[in-house]
């Protein structure tokens, strides 16, 4: 079986990237930073209900939500109980307002805070909010200045409970918040999948001293200990040695030493290693240990990097031996120390891989700067939410200041967040600005709380993308460029969506500078927003589109293509059941993968679209690649099918039009007559020209009123449309709507079907399950087609069944269904 190549080692490095990123800090004057995006980084204002701020030595950060109106595609059916009429459309789209909840961090430095507070002041609009939660070392300073600009009264909250609470909050909500910090590598970082379960765990807190907590639940933590050795003890000792008294200086410093100048190593003892104890010689066997009896003066570099070593390694061994004393393996760590410098992630990266030999990781957070002011935030909002609040809110309630976030799942707004910046320790500390004096990070309410596919093997060990482009330099440079030329495409299209507003063109040429900003950011830091891949490409652009209120660009094409594909479903069915069972069987999986050709996201495919409007189904039946197809496991599928029905059928369906009514149905059409209870889980939202929930539901009520055996199914509730939860051409199998897991449980599925390049190749491709699993597509793309040994329409046929259900699958009744 062909297998999809993991990429080769990346040409982009991450010196270059770094280097692409230096900016001249003196150029960022506070006039120059506050005037030039303030109204871009103080986003929703007038809406804004409630704030937090966290005030550290010198970084502010603040937190508020707000509600944001946005525009959505709403589809609603025409009545047909009358005679149709040639040409009607199944239904109408029109644009709807819709109000959702947003949650701001904004981070930014001491200097600005008055001037910040003065934008804020001027910028709020009837707002309820009477209190602002404050935490860190800084709140008690600026209290009075606070309460002036903002006429708030400040309410001070308990540092560790706000960063328990925010480190909870994104490990919960961000996929790929946490990583691992690895130096030379060609990509700085490893990004962890999120695991189902975050609890329990270690965090490790430098700040002026060390603080251990051990986290064991939401609202259960534990300071099980600490140091008074940490990164005030770096700064003041030096300080003393250096004559240095700025904190990035001293890291600058270190960054250029060499402690083997300062430190005594093992060697410099014993000539070698000491191989009877396992200790190699380059291993510090005593810090400054030379400088006692060595007469030479020492650069403060090499102190500065001597120094360094002794804190990390102090501290990595506390934590080790803590992580050990209370059986934990996930350790993160944060504070005012960390704050993403790459020297001091390495130093203790490396303490913690010497001393538990690898066992244990050091992990860090894309978001660490922002715990505190998250977890202030959170504060306030429990304490204003009355405890019998309704587990779902409705639109109405967000106009309401009251509502718990964590009764919510939340999603990253790529659109309205800074990036994690190259932290190369190449890079001059005092240099290193994220989005210039501003660091941003937005999140939006998602409608539904999303979970875990239930039919996983190894949640925790489940990652949905196939390719990490941040790793895979060829790949992501092919994308990158891909997804730009593709560009005037997509502003064509979301023009064309909205003919009646004279204002489109205008905000869709702001969607296009936009969204080429993100690129060019991504092709300089690949890593901003985590793990770079086709998907979180496509999930950008939908945010950014979003942004720019283009809910759904293809919209009237999808409109058109349904309308048209219905014309010929009774006469696709027709023309199946005059086939033999087993022809029938081939020509139900051909329609499924010519159908899957019609997707508007594939440029080879759009281009013939575009070019040939009547290009139809019978066409792309001839584009297939002939058997055997490049991964083909139709015969075991078949083999399957001479057995006895399955329970039930997941299947997650892809494109609108001819794919969904020509493709899909009939192929579920003969699930349901074998007996098999079928599941369509769609998207949520929009995404491309899939097709949406609320527009199945249309589809499936007219296509019942044409077949009987759809409609005893729907009757009958044996045929169920469930909501997926995405707005993706892709699929997270580990951020699902909590209602299709439990319809996943209570039918006691055990089949998955996941359809499309997108959700079956780009991601899912090597997604293991816990029941038998279908993955099909068509190759639209040729570049991918080439980097996996095919052509253009290849044809992927994936038949997958687990270790422990293969003797069971295969005691089938003996004998071909007539």
């Amino acid at each position: 079986m062909t297998r999809l190549s993991r990429g080769t080692r990346p040409m982009f490095t991450s010196k270059m990237a770094a280097e692409c990123q230096r900016v001249d800090r003196s150029s960022h004057s506070m006039d120059k930073s506050i005037t030039l995006p303030a109204d871009e980084i103080f986003r929703n204002l007038e809406n804004a209900k409630r704030f937090a701020i966290d005030i550290g030595g010198s970084l502010t950060k603040l937190a508020y939500y707000s509600t944001v109106q946005h525009k959505v595609a709403k589809v609603r059916s025409f009545d047909h109980t009358a005679k149709e009429t040639e040409g009607e459309p199944l239904y109408e789209i029109s644009m709807q307002e819709e109000v959702t909840a947003r949650l701001h961090f904004i981070k930014f430095e001491n200097a600005y805070i008055e001037t910040c507070l003065d934008f804020i002041k001027d910028h709020l609009v009837n707002t309820e909010t009477k209190v602002i939660k404050a935490t860190g070392g800084g709140a008690h300073k600026f209290k009075d200045l606070i309460e002036k600009k903002l006429k708030l009264r400040v309410d001070k909250e308990d540092e560790m409970t706000c960063l328990i609470k925010g480190c909870n909050f994104v490990l919960r909500n961000i996929p790929h918040e946490a990583f691992v910090y690895v130096k030379h590598a060609d990509s700085e970082f490893r990004f962890q999948n999120t695991h189902p379960d975050i609890f329990p765990y270690l965090l490790i807190n430098i700040g002026s001293g060390v603080s251990i907590v051990k986290v064991e639940s939401e609202d259960k933590f534990e300071r099980v200990g600490g140091s008074s050795i940490g990164g005030g003890t770096f700064w003041g000792l030096g300080a003393l040695l250096t004559k240095t008294k700025r904190f990035d200086e001293l890291l600058q410093l270190a960054s250029k030493g060499q402690h083997t100048s300062v430190d005594m190593l093992v060697k410099d003892i014993y000539g070698g290693s000491y191989g009877s104890l396992g200790l190699t010689g380059d291993l510090i066997a005593s810090s400054f240990g030379k400088s006692a009896t060595a007469d030479n003066e020492f650069s403060k570099e090499d102190m500065a990097k001597s120094l360094l070593h002794m804190i990390s390694n102090d501290i990595g061994q506390l934590a080790c031996l803590y992580a050990r004393l209370h059986n934990l393996t996930r350790v993160y760590f944060g504070g005012f120390f960390i704050r993403g410098h790459p020297v001091t992630m390495h130093t203790i990266t490396y303490s913690i891989n010497f001393f538990t030999k690898g066992e244990v990781q050091a992990l860090f957070l894309r978001h660490e700067g922002y715990l505190g002011t998250i977890g202030a935030f959170l504060k306030g909002a429990e304490e204003d939410t009355p405890p019998m609040l309704p587990h779902s809110l409705g639109t109405t309630a967000l106009s309401h200041p009251r509502f718990d976030p964590n009764q919510y799942s939340w999603g990253e707004n790529y659109a309205g967040s800074s990036g994690l910046m190259s932290v190369s320790p190449d890079l001059n500390p005092m240099q290193r600005t994220r989005s210039g004096t501003f660091d941003m990070l937005e999140m939006d309410r998602l409608e539904r709380q999303l979970v875990n596919l239930p039919l996983l093997q190894d949640p925790s060990s489940y990652i949905p993308d196939t390719v990490d482009l941040s790793e895979d330099a060829l790949a992501r440079e092919y994308w990158l460029y891909c997804f730009e030329e593709a560009l005037d495409g997509v502003v064509k299209r979301a023009v064309a969506s909205q003919p009646d507003l004279p204002e489109a063109a205008e905000r869709a040429e702001k969607f296009r500078h936009k969204y080429r900003h993100k690129l060019q950011t991504l092709r300089q830091q690949p890593f901003a927003y985590g793990s770079l891949t086709v998907r979180s490409l496509l999930d950008t652009r939908e945010h950014c589109l979003n942004e720019f209120n283009f809910p759904d660009p293809y919209s009237k094409i999808k409109q058109r293509e349904n309308d048209i594909a219905l014309k010929y479903f009774q006469k696709a069915i027709k023309s199946l059941e005059e086939l033999s069972w087993e022809q029938r069987q081939f020509a139900l999986v051909r329609g499924l993968l010519a159908g899957n050709v019609f997707d508007w996201g594939a440029k080879a495919v759009s281009d013939v679209l575009e070019s040939d409007p009547e290009f139809g189904f019978e066409q792309a039946k001839r584009q297939l690649e002939e058997r055997p197809w490049l991964v083909d496991a139709y015969d075991q599928w078949l083999e399957r099918l001479k057995g006895p029905p399955h329970k039930c059928a997941l299947f997650f369906v892809d494109n609108s039009g001819i794919d969904i009514i020509l493709g899909v149905f009939p192929f579920i059409r003969e699930l349901l007559c074998r007996g098999t209870e079928v599941v369509l889980a769609s998207n949520s939202s929009p995404a491309l020209n899939d097709v949406t929930n609320s527009e199945l539901q249309i589809l499936t009520q007219r296509i019942a009123a044409m077949d009987l055996v759809i409609q005893s199914a729907v009757k009958e509730d044996r045929l169920t449309l469930v909501q997926s939860g995405s707005s993706s051409p892709c699929l997270d199998l580990s951020r699902l709507d909590k209602e299709l897991a439990g319809v996943v449980r209570e039918r006691h599925t055990d089949l998955v079907v996941i359809e499309g390049m997108g959700r079956a190749i780009h991601t899912n491709y090597y997604a293991m399950l816990s029941c038998e699993s279908l993955k099909m597509a068509v190759i639209k793309n040729s570049w991918l087609a080439d980097r996996l040994g095919g052509k253009l329409f290849s044809v992927v046929f994936k038949y997958e069944v687990p270790p422990s259900h293969k003797t069971t699958t295969q005691d089938h009744v003996p004998g071909t269904p007539s």
